[in-house]
Parts: C-alpha cells; sequence; structure tokens
C-alpha cells in the first residue's frame, strides 16, 4: 500500500509517495512541449483532476498521485491546482479562488487539446467541480467543440455545488455525448457545512434524485 507519510516522517519511496524527479517550466512553451512528448507515450491520452475545498498544493499533488496509482491510470496525468488555503474556515474565500481560476483551467484544457491530447478524462472533487463545470460551461458559450468532442470520463465527486446552479450549467453545456458520472455522498462534512452557508440548499453531492439528474446526461 503506497500512502501519504506522517508529516514528521522521513519519505520511504517503497511506502509513500515521493517526488523522484521536479521539472520547472518558467514558460507555457515548455509545459506545452512536455505535455506533447508525454502525450506521445501514453497514446494522446489524458487525465486532468482537480482538487476541492480545503485542499493546499502539497495535499493535491498527492491526492493526483494517489488516484493515478490506485487506478492504473496509463495516461497522461494532469494536476490543476487552484488556490487554496487548506482551511476549514476559510470557505468563501475558497470559493472566491475557484472561481477566478475558472479561465486557467479553460487554458489548460485547451493546452492539452493543442499538444495533441485525443482523449481527456477529468477527475474533480467537492469545489473543483464548480470549476470544472465553469470552465465546460465557457466552452458551450464559446460554441467552441474543440475540447467537448474529446471528453471522455468525467467524474464528478462530491460535486459542492447548488442543485439549481448545476442544472442550469449542464442545460448550457448540453446533454454529453459519455454520460458524466456524479460520485455523492451523504456525510460529507464539508457538504453539510457548504449546505448551510448557502441556507440550507441541497447541494448535488449529497443529492437524492437520481432520476432527476439523468435526464441531463448524469448517471
Amino acid at each position: 500500500m503506497v500512502e501519504q507519510p506522517r508529516s514528521d516522517a522521513r519519505r520511504d519511496p517503497a511506502r509513500h509517495f515521493a517526488a523522484g524527479e521536479v521539472a520547472l517550466y518558467p514558460r507555457e512553451e515548455g509545459f506545452a512541449n512536455g505535455l506533447r512528448e508525454s502525450l506521445k507515450r501514453t497514446d494522446g491520452r489524458a487525465l486532468i483532476f482537480v482538487h476541492g475545498y480545503r485542499t493546499p498544493f502539497d495535499n493535491s499533488v498527492y491526492r493526483a498521485a494517489q488516484i493515478v496509482h490506485d487506478s492504473g491510470y496509463r495516461g497522461t496525468p494532469v494536476l490543476f491546482s487552484w488556490a487554496s488555503t487548506g482551511r476549514t474556515v476559510d470557505y468563501i474565500y475558497d470559493n472566491n479562488s475557484a472561481t477566478v481560476a475558472r479561465d486557467g483551467l479553460e487554458k489548460t484544457l485547451r493546452l492539452l487539446h493543442a499538444a495533441g491530447a485525443r482523449r481527456i478524462d477529468i477527475v474533480a472533487h467537492s469545489m473543483g467541480n464548480w470549476l470544472t463545470m465553469e470552465a465546460l460551461r465557457q466552452f458551450a458559450l464559446a460554441s467552441d467543440r474543440d475540447v467537448s468532442d474529446r471528453l471522455g470520463d468525467v467524474i464528478l465527486a462530491s460535486p459542492d455545488i447548488d442543485v439549481d446552479v448545476f442544472k442550469s450549467q449542464l442545460r448550457r453545456i448540453g446533454k454529453p455525448d459519455r454520460p458524466f458520472f456524479v460520485i455523492v455522498s451523504r456525510d460529507d462534512r464539508a457538504l453539510l457545512a457548504s449546505s448551510i452557508i448557502a441556507g440550507n440548499r441541497p447541494r448535488v453531492g449529497d443529492y437524492g434524485n437520481d432520476a432527476d439528474l439523468a435526464e441531463l446526461g448524469i448517471t
């Protein structure tokens, strides 16, 4: 079992997730070239992970690595990280940060397309689903299907989105060629807190009416 070590523990590559190599891309061109080379080795398949609320950069790297490791994913993994403080009390700050990051996620998806991605899988968690749905909505508003036509599996885990807002986003995006997968959790504390902040309005991540969402292309 590969896991994250305690903060005071030394990382053992045989047991823990650890950075084996770090490469810096000071310019977008270098990052795009790196993507292009990786996509050639993975038959043009890519996975982008969008983390959620209360998840700082180091934890988001760990979660992305865990998803790839545990699932045995063979494509090119990409982490899209946005400015979460990692603190429970900073929900509003995180929500605003996720909103600001919409254009950045759209740009990253365009970079993947331009680098030769033939299939783009997406895994989003918690508040990262709001960011993901908004980026996909922006493509729809621009009538741009370059990325949409390459979407593979879109997995929305515990979406921290108001149900009515989510339905509105889906209607604008349109019924996807491949149904989006929504993973719900009935005891997610972050979703409970979000619901309370929103005036006890239901969140998609704990919504109980599956048939209601299925009509819009959700499994």
